[in-house]
């Protein structure tokens, strides 16, 4: 496989033409682009780790295959954000009651807590992601996909609407919903040592705003 240097003029949309045309490198840089990113949607949309994998594996071979199918109406990365978020969705459908252990993810949850929380020690920081990332499995797939992109991944929601094919009410709308199923099981992992959930405070800044999301 060539050196990604090789390709450090060419764009996201460049290489996927390259493959298309026959380049056989072309489409591994691609993967080496973004397959961080595209693992830590599915690594929060699914919470398992062996079930994030196998979705973007499905999702790497399914935009390698429709790759003569894209046609510019959107960016290459939105575009395999959708086929990755779709991948994780299907295998969220079709996964058993069979569970690996609650995975650590320390990158992004801090959004769901209050500044003291996020500074706490790494010990207790990783027990309260792990409590959040149960909790979020706990959500309805197309909820928990719209909260990972809004909320974790940083997407506004319009962008959001179109890696999910959906229009952006129905990304505010998911993201509102799951923020209020969330809110009764994380409360207390904002309050320190009272364990008494405050039903006033929401899981995210923007749920303090009145926001269905970002604009």
């Amino acid at each position: 496989m060539a050196d990604g240097t090789a390709y450090g003029d060419v764009s996201d949309q460049g290489l996927l033409a390259r493959h298309v045309a026959g380049d056989p490198d072309a489409f591994g840089e691609l993967v080496r682009r973004h397959r961080d990113r595209l693992w830590a949607v599915a690594l929060r949309t699914l919470g398992d780790r062996e079930e994030a994998a196998d979705a973007v594996q499905d999702a790497f071979v399914s935009a390698y295959r429709a790759a003569h199918t894209f046609r510019g109406q959107a960016a290459v990365t939105t575009w395999l954000h959708r086929i990755t978020v779709n991948a994780c969705l299907d295998h969220a459908r079709k996964a058993d009651s069979r569970k690996t252990a609650p995975v650590d993810d320390t990158e992004r949850f801090e959004q769901l807590l209050e500044p003291h929380e996020s500074a706490a020690a790494p010990a207790e920081r990783n027990d309260l992601h792990r409590e959040l990332i149960g909790a979020l499995e706990t959500l309805p797939a197309d909820q928990r996909a719209a909260l990972v992109l809004v909320d974790m991944q940083g997407y506004p929601v319009a962008e959001a609407a179109r890696i999910l094919e959906v229009p952006v009410g129905t990304v505010k709308s998911r993201c509102s919903r799951g923020r209020a199923r969330l809110l009764p099981l994380v409360a207390h992992l904002r309050l320190g040592g009272n364990r008494t959930p405050d039903t006033s405070v929401t899981p995210t800044a923007e749920a303090k705003k009145g926001g269905g999301g970002r604009a």
